[in-house]
C-alpha cells in the first residue's frame, strides 16, 4: 500500500538479478487439507479485492466472464492497466517486466504519466478475447461491478479508480450495473467495525470506518442477503494450495476456504473469491484479513462460500507478496493460463466439483 507498491520498482529492479533457478521447497511437516468438493454453482462465482487483490479481481473477471456474475474492485484500475507498449513491441521478460512496473507506478496507482486510457484496455482485452486468451467480453454484460476509492487513499489514487469504471463501460457493463462508491477511507479494506482506525493506510490494511464493505460488495453482486450471522458457524479450513500452482508462481503453500455448514451440508453454493492486497497475507498479517473482513458473516445465511487464495512474499521478486498485476510470473498474466488466474481458477473448479 503506501510503502509495500510505492517500492515496486525496486522490487523488479531486483528481480532482474533473480531470473534463474527460483524454487520454492514445501515446508516439513505441511498437514493442510485438501481443498473440498462441494458441488458449487460455477457459473455463479464472484470475486473481490483491495489493490493488488483488486487488479487481480479484475483480471480473473475478464478472462472467465462466462462463469463469472460479478467483482468487487477496492483502491484498483482497469483491465491490463500495467501492461507497457515496450513490453508488448519487446516481450523480453527482465526489460519488459521493469517497464511494466513503472507504468504501474506512474500510471496505475499515481498519475504522474497520464490517467489509464479505459478505450485503448478495453481495445486490448477485445483482443485478447480474438485470440482466445479470455472469454468473449460480451460475458462481462449482464455482470455487477463495484468499485470504491477513499478520500484518503494516496496509493491508488481515484482517477484510476474511475478509470476502472470506465474501462467496463467500455467493454459493455451496463451504468446502471456499476457503482463507484466514494467515502471516507485510506488504502484498506473498510469495514463496520474492527481493524486500524478509519483513513489509515498501514498495516494490516483492514480499517474501521462504519461502513460493511463485504456486505455492500456481495449485495451489489447477488442482490438483497440475508442478515450477517453474529458470529461464523461454518469452517475456515487451511487447504493445501500446491496442488493448483507450480514452484515460482508466487503462492503460499496454504490457503483458506471458508464453508458454511449449508454449504458442507447442501450442493449448489455460490463462491466468492476474496483477495488480499499486498503485505495483507496470513503470512503478514496473519487471519486479520480472512476474518475480519465480514465475508464469513455474510456468507453463512446466503450460502456462500469464500475462497481466500493466499500469494508467497518472494525475496527479490516480489517481496511484499502482491498479486500479479504486472508480469513478474511472466509476460502471459491477463488470460485464463496465466500462472495465477489459472491457479485461482482450479480452485474455484475444485469446490465446484461433485462431492
Amino acid at each position: 500500500m503506501d510503502e509495500h507498491q510505492g517500492r515496486l520498482t525496486f522490487t523488479v529492479i531486483a528481480a532482474v538479478t533473480f531470473l534463474t533457478g527460483l524454487v520454492l521447497s514445501a515446508r516439513p511437516g505441511f498437514a493442510a487439507e485438501a481443498l473440498p468438493k462441494l458441488g458449487t454453482d460455477l457459473a455463479a462465482t464472484s470475486v473481490s479485492g483491495l489493490s493488488s487483490g483488486a487488479f487481480m479481481a479484475v483480471q480473473i473477471e475478464v478472462a472467465h466472464s462466462r462463469d463469472m456474475v460479478g467483482a468487487g474492485i477496492v483502491a484498483g484500475g482497469p483491465y491490463a492497466c500495467a501492461e507497457s507498449q515496450a513490453s508488448r513491441l519487446v516481450p523480453f521478460w527482465p526489460s519488459a517486466v521493469l517497464q511494466n512496473a513503472q507504468q504501474a507506478l506512474n500510471q496505475c496507482m499515481q498519475t504522474s504519466e497520464g490517467t489509464p486510457d479505459a478505450k485503448a484496455l478495453a481495445k486490448r482485452a477485445e483482443e485478447l478475447a480474438q485470440d482466445g486468451k479470455i472469454d468473449p467480453l460480451s460475458g462481462l454484460g449482464d455482470d455487477n461491478v463495484y468499485l470504491f476509492s477513499g478520500n484518503e487513499d494516496q496509493t491508488v489514487t481515484r482517477p484510476v479508480v474511475q478509470a476502472a469504471e470506465s474501462f467496463y463501460k467500455e467493454v459493455g457493463v451496463p451504468p446502471g450495473d456499476l457503482t463507484l462508491v466514494e467515502k471516507e477511507g485510506g488504502h484498506a479494506f473498510i469495514t463496520e467495525q474492527g481493524g486500524a482506525a478509519c483513513g489509515l493506510s498501514a498495516a494490516p490494511y483492514v480499517s474501521d470506518c462504519d461502513y460493511d464493505q463485504a456486505k455492500a460488495i456481495l449485495a451489489w453482486i447477488y442482490g438483497p442477503l440475508a442478515e450477517a450471522s453474529a458470529e461464523p458457524a461454518g469452517r475456515f479450513i487451511l487447504f493445501d494450495q500446491q496442488p493448483f500452482s507450480e514452484p515460482g508462481d508466487g503462492f503460499a503453500d496454504e490457503g483458506v476456504v471458508y464453508v458454511p455448514p449449508s454449504c458442507a451440508e447442501q450442493t449448489g453454493c455460490r463462491v466468492h473469491i476474496a483477495l488480499h492486497g499486498c503485505q495483507q497475507s496470513r503470512e503478514a498479517v496473519g487471519d486479520t484479513f480472512i476474518k475480519e473482513s465480514g465475508y464469513a458473516e455474510i456468507a453463512d445465511q446466503n450460502r456462500l462460500v469464500i475462497l481466500f487464495p493466499q500469494a508467497k512474499a518472494i525475496t527479490g521478486i516480489n517481496p511484499q507478496g502482491c498479486w500479479d498485476w504486472w508480469g513478474y510470473t511472466g509476460l502471459d498474466y491477463l488470460g485464463k493460463d496465466a500462472p495465477q488466474i489459472a491457479a485461482i481458477w482450479a480452485m474455484v473448479e475444485q469446490l465446484a466439483a461433485t462431492p
